[in-house]
This record gives structure tokens, C-alpha cells and sequence, in this order.
């Protein structure tokens, strides 16, 4: 069985230093570097597609520096080397939810300005068609209903390292599961849409992680769904073993290679531990930092902000 490779790339801590940066611009130039890094050994397949859709961590606009969602200035350093290395059509895409709609989250998390320097849209799956498909999972086949955008051209998901509520990392397998329609259970719900979707590569962002507190992890991580999975479920201190869609996919994963100029052991030695943030709740500090940004910025108040405090 061949080995899965996971290429890593350090961001510069030194330009971190003095904590977040609420400057998009600033922080996407650190991430240029790092972001070609882990991407180059995917270029085969990228450049032949003729659509891309990237797939962000956004399931709530907590704010980026919370580590609980995907950093956007990482998104769009991706979507700046893929426009000077491809003549692909660049999405980025979510599913609005019962809670809010992805027009609100995008705009929270600062897509919508982002996203205006480049050829690229956001694009918001509810309202995508989709395509039926079957998994075969053992031996029980599972129903999916899949949005065209993510069945047709390349995929590149980027999940923010993070564990769930349940307990597993959140991961590559479960952001792509989150858009997916599916009749199994969550665990085979990850591993059906992966298979399905069968994304180009996952980036994990470890550039701010979420473990019981925010921690500057400065790194990306890129390689196969599972694989990144599987270092994302190692740095956050959890057993494989322990999380159902790493057991379901064990069959197809050899040995992982960590390569790359990232301290890998350095970074699990960082890692806190304790709970998640609730998502209609954050710590007052938060709540106050970001209502004086968005007076003085003119920029819309996150919706977990709104009730006041």
C-alpha cells in the first residue's frame, strides 16, 4: 500500500507577531508563500480543470481569529495562485442552514470584499441543482444528492483545524459531508461524500486553530481528504481509532508521510484542550474587540454579536 503524503508549510511567525491582524491584505501576503508550497504538487490536476470550487470551513461566522473557521486571507492567497497558474472558472462555496444564510456568513467573514480583487464568486449550494449518486460503503450502498458544482470540475476543500461538538476534527470529509445530502449516519455521510466528490486536495488551515483556546498554528497542511484528516485528528490529541470515518476509510489509507518545513511535533506539543465555543455565544472580550472594529471599519456585526451584551 503506497504511502499518503502530507505536504506542510510554516507561515512566518515572526510577521505574526503582536497577534491578529485585522488587515485581509496583509495576512495574505504571509500566506502566498506557504499557500504555493503545499498546493505545487497538485498543479497536474488543477490546471486541467476547468472549474474549481473551493470549499472553506464556514459554518458560522465566529471571526477568524477564533480558529473556528477557515481564515478567508487563506482562501484568497488560494485563489491567487490559482489565477496566475490556471484559466479555470473559481468559486467559493457554502450551504445557507436554518440558522443563516450563506449570503450573511460570507458577508460577515469578509467574502464579499475579498472576493472583489479576483475573477472568483461565492456561491451558495442550497440553491445549486444537484445530481443523485450512490456509495457503496461495505456493504450497504448510500444514497447521496450531490450539488453539481461539486460534482463536476475540481475540488479543493479547506477546513479550519478544529474539533466538532461531537468530538471528532471537523476535517475535510465533514465540511464536504455539511454540503451534501445524505440518508446514512455522520460518520458515513463524510466518507460517502469524499468518495463521491473525490476533491483535487484538502488544506487544512492551522494558521489560527481552535483546542480549547485560539492558538497560532501558523502552519498549512495539504494532501489527501483522509490523510489530512488523520494529521488534523493527531495534532488536536485524539485517537484514530475514535472517529468512525478514519475507521471506515483505514482499509484505503497506507502509512502518512508528514513532509515539509513544519514542526509537526511542535505544534501537538502547543495544542490546548477543552471545549468548543458555543455558537450563539462568545467571550465578552471578543464581543467588544469586534463591535469597536466594525464601528471604525464600517463593517457589518456578526449575527452571534446582534442581541448585545
Amino acid at each position: 500500500m503506497s504511502t499518503a503524503r502530507v505536504r506542510t508549510a510554516a507561515v512566518d511567525a515572526a510577521e505574526r507577531r503582536g497577534g491578529w491582524r485585522p488587515d485581509t491584505d496583509r495576512r495574505m501576503a504571509l500566506f502566498e508563500s506557504p499557500v504555493r508550497d503545499v498546493l505545487e504538487p497538485a498543479i497536474d490536476a488543477l490546471a486541467a480543470a476547468d472549474r474549481i470550487t473551493l470549499v472553506p470551513d464556514a459554518h458560522y461566522p465566529f471571526h477568524p481569529s477564533s480558529g473556528m473557521v477557515t481564515d478567508p486571507a487563506v482562501i484568497g492567497a488560494i485563489v491567487a495562485w490559482l489565477e496566475g497558474r490556471t484559466d479555470a472558472d473559481i468559486a467559493v462555496a457554502g450551504a445557507s442552514d436554518e440558522r443563516i444564510s450563506f449570503d450573511r456568513t460570507v458577508q460577515y467573514l469578509g467574502y464579499e470584499s475579498l472576493l472583489e480583487g479576483f475573477d472568483a464568486d461565492a456561491v451558495d449550494l442550497a440553491d445549486e441543482p444537484r445530481t443523485g449518486d450512490l456509495s457503496a460503503l461495505g456493504d450497504a450502498p448510500v444514497a447521496l444528492s450531490v450539488p453539481n458544482r461539486l460534482a463536476e470540475g475540481a475540488v479543493i476543500v479547506v477546513p479550519s483545524l478544529r474539533a466538532t461538538a461531537a468530538g471528532p476534527v471537523a476535517g475535510a470529509m465533514r465540511t464536504l459531508a455539511d454540503l451534501v445530502d445524505c440518508d446514512a449516519a455522520s460518520d458515513r455521510a463524510a466518507v460517502a461524500a469524499t468518495r463521491t466528490v473525490d476533491p483535487a486536495v484538502a488544506v487544512l488551515d492551522a494558521t489560527t486553530a481552535y483546542a480549547g483556546d485560539p492558538v497560532a498554528g501558523d502552519t498549512l497542511f495539504a494532501g489527501s481528504a483522509p490523510a489530512v484528516d488523520a494529521v488534523a485528528t493527531s495534532l488536536l490529541g485524539r485517537s484514530l481509532e475514535s472517529d468512525g470515518a478514519l475507521e471506515t476509510v483505514r482499509g484505503d489509507r497506507g502509512p502518512i508521510s508528514v513532509e515539509g518545513d513544519a514542526d509537526f511535533d511542535r505544534l501537538r506539543e502547543r495544542m490546548p484542550d477543552g471545549e468548543l465555543p458555543p455558537a450563539d455565544d462568545t467571550h465578552p472580550a471578543v464581543s467588544t474587540a469586534y463591535r469597536v472594529y466594525a464601528a471604525v471599519a464600517g463593517d457589518a456585526v456578526p449575527p452571534q454579536l446582534e442581541g448585545g451584551r
